[in-house]
């Protein structure tokens, strides 16, 4: 008896959409960090900044340590992107969107790949490669 390994046409575009590009190492995603983060991140990535309305731009080698140890990547990904407002307004977080677009890869976000901008896959490995305890 023949076996058949079933594949459906969305999980076929995201690989024909992610296979011919590279996984971004974390030193690209550092010199976009450089470019869009360091006036108010800092270039350490701690946040030093004073914000609109007396906030701190908020130290993002901690982003683990507050999740209990786990990296939130789909949260990251959303505060970026500007997807992920919440209590954080446009006028203290720049929505990136437009920076961040670029060649899809593939992302992993909840055991689920999904087809990412390739600057915004090399900052998420960026910010995740300067976490500390």
């Amino acid at each position: 008896m023949k076996s058949f390994i079933l594949i459906s046409l969305p999980a076929l575009a995201l690989l024909a959409a992610c296979a011919s590009s590279d996984m971004p190492e974390a030193s690209e995603g550092e010199r976009l960090f450089a470019d869009n983060c360091t006036a108010c991140h800092d270039y350490r990535g701690t946040g030093s900044a004073q914000l609109i309305g007396g906030q701190a731009a908020p130290d993002l080698t901690r982003i683990s340590a507050r999740n209990g140890g786990t990296f939130p990547t789909a949260q990251v990904l959303s505060q970026i992107d500007g997807y992920g407002r919440g209590k954080v307004s446009a006028e203290v977080m720049p929505e990136f969107g437009v920076l961040l677009q670029g060649d899809l890869v593939p992302i992993e976000i909840d055991g689920t790949l999904t087809p990412t901008p390739r600057p915004l896959a090399a900052l998420l490995a960026y910010l995740e490669s300067i976490q500390v305890p």
